[in-house]
């Protein structure tokens, strides 16, 4: 009775939360946590425009180039199973210097590569940071921000995903591999320095019970004036809540009641992953080169929509919902993967062969735009 009381009270004084303070430590912080994001687009838009000169200088062969670009998702997966354990058992904090880690010694192993070995492992090591990194960063940036701003806060993510793959894609027409392999790592290095400047999540500190540090850590991102005991009292409740459900285990979700629920969420990611869009974004250029079509000017106007795309995203969703969108981008997608078909099957047919060129970076550019609307 008495803890029901307690929580009761949490909630009332929950509901008299004001608006907080945008800090200058809350956006120093986000800037420090969304800056592995940038490494996160660099990984995956980096074989998009490097796939000829590094098979060259390695004298690499085509499967052993894809085996490269591959490397990164295995790593991905790899990253991202231990990801949450990791959050929650060492704070966010330790975990990204784990991911930066991970990431800086990849990136090093790829930009001074002599054989296929050292290629590979450093992509490799990439791909687990990039595993870890896709789980932290969104959960960190959420837990630190006050919900008026969260959302736009959390889309930082995507935008900091959007500009590496931006860079990769036109300075990929200038540098060589290597020096984009560096240029993947700068961000990393920011955030290991970064990182030591900047508070640990307040939901975190709760759950392991430090509850000063939590107060304390709230009231530096909220500002000196600002009250937090309402948000205190809030990130407590929840604590507690997801303790008691703790107990609960996977097989929960295979509940003849979760069904409908477990089906459409493991079918859009399935479709997410399996519509051809990373096919596209990895290897843009070489499909450029295959139809004809210049491909220093179609990866330069890649990276030139790549930004704005994320932006206009953001606009959308909070205008026509999430699942409008999902719909209007996966019509989209699936013209685009059309268009793509019908230019390179009339290529070699004589008077219709003139339209792959134009036919393809039309349903290039369609699918960049639309397949990010996707997540």
């Amino acid at each position: 009775m008495e803890g029901e009381k307690n929580m009761e009270k949490g909630l009332l004084l929950v509901k008299k939360e004001e608006t907080a303070n945008t800090t200058p430590l809350l956006i120093f912080s986000t800037f420090i946590i969304v800056s592995a994001s940038f490494t996160f687009g660099a990984a995956i838009g980096y074989t998009a425009d490097t796939m000829s000169s590094i098979m060259s200088d390695l004298d690499l062969s085509l499967a052993q180039f894809s085996l490269f670009g591959s490397l990164s998702t295995f790593g991905g997966m790899i990253g991202a199973i231990f990801s949450a354990k990791a959050a929650a058992a060492f704070g966010h904090k330790m975990t990204l210097w784990v991911a930066d880690l991970f990431c800086i010694t990849g990136w090093l192993a790829i930009a001074l590569a002599k054989n296929i070995i050292w290629l590979d492992m450093g992509r490799f090591l990439v791909g687990i940071g990039v595993g870890l990194i896709s789980y932290v960063v969104p959960v960190y940036i959420a837990e630190i921000t006050p919900k008026h701003v969260r959302g736009a806060f959390t889309f930082s993510n995507q935008l900091l995903q959007n500009c590496g793959v931006a860079v990769v894609y036109y300075f990929g027409n200038f540098l060589s591999w290597r020096t984009l392999a560096i240029i993947g790592s700068i961000p990393c290095w920011i955030q290991v320095i970064g990182l030591f400047f900047i508070p640990e999540s307040p939901r975190w500190l709760a759950k392991k019970g430090r509850d000063k540090e939590c107060e304390e850590v709230l009231q530096k991102l909220r500002g000196r004036r600002y009250d937090i005991v309402p948000e205190a009292c809030e990130i407590k409740i929840s604590v507690e809540a997801s303790k008691q459900n703790s107990n609960i285990n996977i097989r929960s979700l295979f509940k003849k009641r979760y069904a409908h629920q477990l089906t459409i969420g493991i079918g859009l990611m399935l479709l997410q992953q399996l519509c051809g869009t990373a096919g596209i974004s990895s290897y843009g250029s070489t499909l450029f080169k295959l139809a004809g079509f210049p491909a220093r000017i179609g990866m330069m106007v890649l990276s030139l929509i790549v930004v704005p795309k994320s932006l206009m995203g953001l606009i959308l969703v909070d205008r026509w919902g999430r699942r409008p969108l999902l719909m209007t981008s996966a019509f989209g997608l699936c013209l685009s993967c059309i268009t793509l078909a019908v230019a390179f099957g009339v290529k070699d047919v004589p008077g219709i062969g003139k339209i792959t060129p134009i036919f393809c970076f039309i349903g290039i550019l369609v699918s960049f735009s639309l397949f990010h609307f996707q997540y």
